[in-house]
């Protein structure tokens, strides 16, 4: 089981991808901006980061670069969730250091192939 940071300020957002990284079988902890999410990424180092982009304090690429040239969270994947959808934003997201970039509204399909890409999954779905 890992543990995911998930830091998005839309509480409907956190709960939807909570779930889904609950149903694969992971640990969430969540933030809901980024200077916290970098606060709660260097408290709980955590296996992966989900980031928001569009965020108060902090933004999404501004809380990647930090945690990404910082050398005791730059370990840590960080995957840009948001709904910056231009060809420019992913380019800049993927220069802050992260190692994919999921456009909102994104399927549930979407989200667990990236987190099981990244880390894997302790509770693969049932293909059924």
């Amino acid at each position: 089981m890992a543990r995911i940071l998930i830091v998005d300020d839309s509480p409907s957002q956190l709960m939807g991808i909570r779930r889904i990284v609950e149903k694969l079988g992971h640990d969430a902890i969540t933030a809901e901006d980024g200077a916290a999410g970098v606060e709660a990424a260097k408290l709980h180092l955590p296996d992966l980061v989900l980031m928001d982009v569009v965020m108060p304090n902090l933004n999404g690429f501004q809380a990647t670069r930090s945690l990404t040239r910082d050398p005791a969270t730059r370990h840590i994947p960080v995957v840009l969730v948001t709904t910056k959808d231009q060809e420019t934003d992913r380019v800049w997201g993927m220069r802050q250091g992260a190692k994919a970039y999921l456009t909102k509204p994104f399927s549930e399909a979407e989200l667990s192939e990236i987190i099981i890409g990244m880390i894997g999954s302790s509770a693969i779905p049932d293909e059924g």
